[in-house]
């Protein structure tokens, strides 16, 4: 068979994307792991993001380079897809030539059907997993956005949200259990909004219910949560169904009510600190992670000190931040200039990170001497790599074991992977963790 290998881009999102697809052509190609060199693919893709300025150079300089290998006879054919090919879909075939064909975001069936298989509808909840030594999995619920927050190109980009029906996420949580995933991590451009599409009301509680009682699920995770008319009864679920963790990955952008209005998020800061208080009253211990943004246009010192003491109040456990880009055919960019000064964003984005620093490490050293459950990422170099209901995989810090020789007779520590264990944290930084087996 011809080999095909994929280079993937970007979020999450786009990993579920490009194993959705290996599972669509699987039959007809040799799959060759991302990671690995061959002197020669007879097909290799490029599933690209196309979200910020950093993400598009990202995908480009890897196009290049995939052109190069091609011109270099170490590529047959060149495909690219996803979020960069669906946004310049009518620049990038001039401007980068040596590509043979360009494909969007919204539909995987032209570039299956480019790669000579017929796609298969009933097959749309299988997946051949590009990272198969973790037993956790991404679960993409829905696709595409119908917020139009004034600084994203993702609606525009990905196209109306169309949530995937529940009994198809069911079927794919049951292959993963199957093959060892023991977490899902529930994701979408905005999962709360599930389901008003097909059911004409919100039914991301209704999803979690159903996903736990999968069996060999044990851990469910929910990120990308929008804060407005968020749906109040997934915290009941947070809160009673023990399969549900106790974290939420709520990206909030901002608490000044001028700048939500002008990213035009429809919430203010009061209703932000009221469903902040909601989640830690109703799920006693949750675990909040929020993503800021700093320097959108018009932002001023009172806005960023405002932002900066409500972080400081709010004391989240998990916060990123990243300074605003300006994205063109965004309403920002036709609306409001990027005004803010390219050094200020950043001394902001220090500061911010900084107080946020502080936090994290208060918050990790009040966890030593706590038992926990944890799964069992990975095994290397001695340790255990761990974490518990409380971190996400890949955006949060870890809990590193080392693993007792007296304690192993002579069994392979890798077997741990993918299991559960209770062990006592005795350590701790603003990152990760350090502990012992109980």
């Amino acid at each position: 068979m011809p080999s095909l290998q994929v280079i993937t881009l970007g979020c999450s999102k786009n990993t579920v994307d490009t194993e959705h697809l290996l599972y669509q052509v699987r039959g007809s190609y040799e799959l060759v792991p991302e990671g690995e060199s061959r002197p020669f693919v007879d097909v290799l893709l490029v599933n690209t993001c196309g979200f910020i300025g950093d993400a598009k150079e990202q995908s480009i300089q890897t196009i290049l380079a995939a052109a190069a290998r091609k011109k270099a006879g170490q590529v047959g054919r060149l495909l690219v897809f996803g979020c960069l090919s669906q946004r310049y879909a009518s620049e990038l075939p001039e401007l980068i030539p040596e590509v043979d064909g360009w494909y969007g975001a919204r539909t995987l069936d032209p570039l299956v059907e480019a790669l000579g298989c017929t796609p298969d509808p009933s097959q749309q909840h299988r997946r051949v997993r590009t990272d198969g030594i973790h037993p956790y999995a991404y679960l993409k619920i829905s696709e595409g956005c119908d917020r139009r927050c004034s600084y994203c190109a993702i609606p525009f980009i990905r196209g109306p949200h169309r949530s995937v029906p529940m009994e198809v996420l069911v079927q794919e949580a049951e292959e993963l259990a199957a093959q060892g995933v023991r977490e899902l991590i529930v994701i979408a451009q905005d999962t709360t909004y599930y389901g008003l599409d097909l059911y004409k009301k919100r039914m991301l509680a209704p999803l979690l219910q159903k996903l736990s009682e999968v069996k060999g699920i044990e851990w469910i995770r929910i990120h990308y949560s929008y804060p407005a008319d968020f749906p109040e009864d997934v915290l009941d679920q947070m809160a009673n169904n023990p399969k549900v963790c106790r974290y939420m990955d709520i990206p909030l952008q901002h608490i000044s009510d001028r700048v939500l209005d002008m990213m035009h998020r429809h919430v203010d800061g009061a209703w932000t600190r009221e469903l902040i208080r909601k989640m830690r009253e109703r799920v006693p211990g949750v675990v909040l992670r929020t993503t800021l943004i700093v320097g959108h246009p018009g932002e001023n010192h009172k806005d960023f000190q405002e932002l900066l003491d409500f972080v400081q109040q709010a004391r989240f456990q998990r916060l990123g931040a990243f300074t605003y880009s300006e994205e063109e055919g965004t309403y920002d960019a036709e609306h409001f200039p990027d005004k803010v000064a390219e050094r200020t964003k950043k001394n902001r984005l220090n500061t911010l990170m900084e107080v946020q620093r502080g936090i994290s490490l208060a918050y990790n050293e009040s966890r030593i001497g706590s038992q926990v459950r944890v799964l069992v990422d990975d095994f290397t170099d001695g340790v255990l790599v761990c974490r518990s209901e409380f971190e996400s995989p890949e955006v949060d810090g870890e809990i590193l074991v080392k693993y007792p020789a007296a304690a192993d007779n002579g069994a392979d520590p890798k077997s741990l992977v993918g299991q559960f264990l209770t062990v006592r944290i005795t350590a701790a930084d603003e990152y990760d963790l350090t502990a012992e087996i109980v």
